[in-house]
């Protein structure tokens, strides 16, 4: 059996993690496709389906009042923060404080995040948190969704801010750490089923084989907190 999960790029390397194993333990197989919020939310209204759907809260709880999504079947699923990157072998700036945060930003030739990823849109709020947006908006590249670390390996920005699991996915980048308490903002995913899902049971055990306990050190590995409530 085939099972289809649609999700968000902050997800979709522990789902990579995770899903041999459950296909070694089932059977079964199960494809992945995985996009921007903001863009898979877009493409579940245009038409698009699946199975199982690993989304931000705010989205799950968008399309399940859509009728996209069996309410009943959520259940929480992982947990992220910002976090800065930076290209491997270049030396990682000083983020332990809000002011040394500010001033690392203001040194930077260039920083790059996302527009339609959570995080991306998060971004121009944190600027305007930290008083510098007006001094970053003439050094700032973005990219639509997508892993933008890769505009720091390829030498484009200096440091990339994004959910610390899109960081850690990018070969040649290194995650510094998350961005200061004060500044920080958490964004938690939840995993339910497609209400047209015809293979709900199949759906529902996979969902159960992820949230186990066994898990945990996997997502901690993939820059997550697992989420089971």
């Amino acid at each position: 059996m085939e099972i289809k999960i649609l999700t968000s790029n902050s997800t979709l390397p522990v789902l990579d993690a995770l899903i041999p194993v459950y296909e070694k333990s089932s059977g079964n197989t199960v494809t992945v496709s995985a996009d921007s919020a903001k863009a898979m939310v877009a493409r579940i209204r245009g038409g698009e389906s699946g199975d199982v759907l690993v989304l931000g809260n705010g989205a799950v709880k968008e399309l399940t009042e859509a009728g996209f999504i069996n309410g009943a079947t959520r259940r929480g699923f992982a947990r992220a923060v910002v976090g800065v990157g930076v290209r491997s072998g270049t030396p990682h700036p000083d983020i332990s404080s809000v002011d040394a945060f500010r001033k690392t930003l203001l040194a930077a030739r260039a920083i790059a995040h996302t527009v339609h990823g959570a995080s991306g849109m998060y971004i121009p709020t944190l600027l305007e948190k930290l008083g510098i947006a007006a001094e970053m908006k003439a050094k700032t590249v973005t990219r639509p969704g997508g892993y933008i670390g890769k505009v720091v390996v390829e030498g484009e920005a200096d440091i990339a801010l994004q959910q610390i699991p899109e960081l850690l996915a990018v070969p040649g980048l290194d995650c510094v750490g998350p961005v200061p308490d004060a500044v920080q903002k958490s964004f938690e995913t939840s995993i339910a089923l497609f209400s047209n899902s015809t293979r709900a049971a199949a759906a529902q055990a996979m969902a159960d084989f992820f949230a186990n306990p066994v898990n945990t050190p996997l997502f901690r590995e993939k820059g997550l907190e697992q989420v089971t409530q």
